[in-house]
């Protein structure tokens, strides 16, 4: 991937306890953009949300939950982005728990990997 051609930043949120069967739903989804060679794939975990429900998870001590919000960030080229979405589409009916996706263009500036990789 180089900064010249389109790239689009995927952000997807789901909770910390999706699961597909004894697999994290997270895990699942940054297991498979590895597979198919995306560029990386960044998970978050947030210490406060709501989602479609409405119900607040929060990481208070007197509120604390086990379903915290994540975000998951992964850019690549767009035609890399577009044809894994369809993947976490399917990840998200197999878990049936819900979910978001969203996609914005992204400008890389700069990308290299590590010398030692």
């Amino acid at each position: 991937m180089n900064s010249f051609q389109n790239a689009k930043l995927l952000r997807i949120f789901v909770g910390e306890s999706d699961k597909i069967g004894n697999v994290n739903v997270y895990e699942k989804i940054v297991t498979i953009a590895r597979e198919d060679k995306l560029a990386g794939a960044t998970v978050y975990r947030g210490i406060m949300g709501f989602g479609k429900n409405s119900i607040i998870h929060t990481s208070k001590i007197f509120a604390l939950s086990d379903d915290m919000p994540l975000v998951i960030e992964i850019v690549d080229s767009e035609n890399k982005i577009d044809s894994f979405i369809p993947k976490v589409k399917n990840i998200f009916e197999k878990a049936d728990n819900g979910g978001l996706i969203t996609i914005e263009k992204a400008e890389i500036i700069y990308y290299t990997s590590s010398k030692n990789a």
